[in-house]
């Protein structure tokens, strides 16, 4: 199975169906926003219908039914990666290497959220890590499968997507890199750079934001 075989590779597909399932989410909510605000869509779009198109991207019965399971699997794994970091961010926050008191005010409060101690969103990593140890010496493709999602971005025509695609593919990254690192256990989060870090972070606001989505539209 794509999704649920029992191998990493599997989980890695699930984790970037997942990040396909976010930014559908964003498509879908910038639609809905547009429509709101009276702006209008594109007459020359042939995505006219937000709701036809959550249905078509990420409904039950959809191009890819296992889109929000995926998309709730991608998430847990930022979770786990941001619980992993939440150490070296707050040292970040205390040595002013985060920003203004704003951006550390709502960093903090991101890594006090009760949710990253919950036990539940071990599930995915968890669930990676075992895998990834039945597989120690192929695990190199897995890092060659993200840089190849890098590249592709650099494909995307639309300067705006292209970095939002970006942002979300190193945020992923980075959750893989903490979760299972290069022998299947993680790595040393003093290794990853800042810039890592804040996509991880982002990431997980975009798919928090398309689980929003979901969840108003089921």
């Amino acid at each position: 199975d794509e999704y649920d075989a029992d191998n990493w590779k599997a989980d890695f597909n699930k984790a970037v169906s997942g990040l396909h399932a976010m930014v559908s989410a964003q498509v879908v909510r910038g639609m809905a926003e547009k429509i709101e605000s009276g702006e209008g869509l594109d007459p020359s779009s042939p995505w006219t219908d937000p709701r036809a198109e959550y249905d078509r991207r990420l409904g039950p019965q959809g191009e890819t039914p296992e889109a929000v399971e995926n998309l709730y699997f991608g998430m847990m794994l930022l979770l786990s990666a941001v619980k992993a970091a939440r150490e070296r961010l707050l040292e970040d926050c205390d040595n002013g290497k985060i920003g203004d008191d704003q951006a550390v005010e709502i960093l903090r409060s991101i890594l006090a959220h009760p949710l990253l101690d919950e036990p539940s969103i071990e599930a995915a990593s968890r669930r990676l890590r075992t895998h990834a140890s039945q597989d120690v010496n192929n695990l190199w493709e897995a890092r060659m499968r993200t840089r190849d999602l890098m590249r592709v971005m650099n494909c995307v025509q639309c300067n705006k997507c292209r970095f939002h695609g970006k942002i979300g593919t190193l945020g992923l990254s980075t959750a893989l890199q903490l979760v299972v690192g290069h022998r299947g256990t993680g790595c040393d989060v003093s290794k990853i750079h800042r810039v890592e870090l804040a996509a991880l972070v982002v990431t997980m606001g975009k798919f928090s934001r398309g689980i929003e989505l979901c969840l108003s539209a089921q």
